[in-house]
């Protein structure tokens, strides 16, 4: 029985994670699909250049949420360790490859600070704190996504003991990085673009 609700559990997360917020919020505000538009990456920061604030909030909020809800029940229902893990992991790469919608995700910033929100509150607020310190002085949000999932590594050693924890901050890390891999060759050729400041 156990077996059957950490399958199942690790099945929801990856259902949850699967729900891409960006595509379900352009189409409720009549933007089109974000895959073809700006960047192409259905996620907060296109959002927000093709359809404004609103649209990029919300966005945020629900990768966020998504991010969260997995965990929380899995929690509320037991799961600790290498399952626990194994829900977090599910939900995250159901962001990136979501079933319901042709296996193209987004990169997961978002989802992934929701899931160490829930894990491990101070990771989560350490790496927020630095992404939006990053950000105000760079403009550049893929460099801010970057740097905090860098900064994460250290900061979950000194958080956690666990090492189920660990590994997954390390293969989150890990997909962040595979995910901004034509950002880090922007940034590193003088191309990627900063956000102007209003």
């Amino acid at each position: 029985m156990s077996l059957l609700l950490d399958v199942a559990l690790i099945g929801g997360g990856y259902a949850v994670g699967s729900v891409a917020t960006a595509i379900l919020v352009a189409r409720a505000l009549g933007l089109g699909d974000p895959r073809q538009s700006g960047s192409g990456n259905p996620g907060a920061t296109n959002i927000l250049r093709i359809g404004g604030k609103k649209a990029a909030l919300l966005t945020l909020l629900g990768d966020l949420i998504k991010g969260v809800i997995p965990i929380v029940a899995a929690r509320l229902l037991g799961l600790e360790g290498w399952a626990l893990a194994a829900v977090a992991l599910a939900t995250f790469l159901g962001h990136l490859y979501p079933v319901f919608f042709g296996f193209r995700g987004g990169k997961g910033v978002s989802t992934a600070l929701g899931i160490l929100l829930a894990l491990l509150p101070m990771l989560g607020l350490s790496i927020l704190g630095l992404w939006m310190l990053v950000f105000a002085v760079t403009r550049v949000s893929s460099m801010a996504a970057l740097l905090a999932a860098i900064g994460a590594v250290p900061t979950v050693f000194a958080v956690s003991s666990a090492t189920s924890m660990r590994v997954l901050v390390l293969v989150l890390v890990l997909l962040v990085l595979w995910r901004h891999r034509s950002n880090i060759r922007r940034l590193l050729d003088g191309s990627e673009r900063p956000f102007k400041k209003r």
